[in-house]
């Protein structure tokens, strides 16, 4: 599957991320998408090198899941290092 793949992928991937895990998120829309894309393409390189050997192709619902994986594990990580503390 090729890179422009998993951009289009992220874009979709991060939409869905951000519905499971819905919040404000510091830096809004533009970085939730961003997030979505850099997840997207996190989840197609986990997917291919780790658990699929090259197996990940096509526009299929492993290849979305992989992408929401991404998407998800990025989005945690953001949340984690730049939450404001409420206070």
């Amino acid at each position: 599957m090729s890179i422009l793949s998993w951009i289009l992928f992220g874009l979709i991937a991060g939409a869905v991320a951000k519905l499971i895990l819905p919040g404000k998120d510091p830096g809004g829309i533009i970085v939730t998408i961003g997030i979505g894309i850099v997840g997207g393409l996190l989840g197609g390189w986990l997917g291919s090198s780790f658990f699929g050997g090259g197996g990940i192709s096509g526009f299929n619902l492993a290849s979305f899941g992989w992408a929401v994986l991404g998407s998800l594990i990025l989005l945690l990580l953001y949340r984690l290092v730049f939450h404001k503390s409420r206070g």
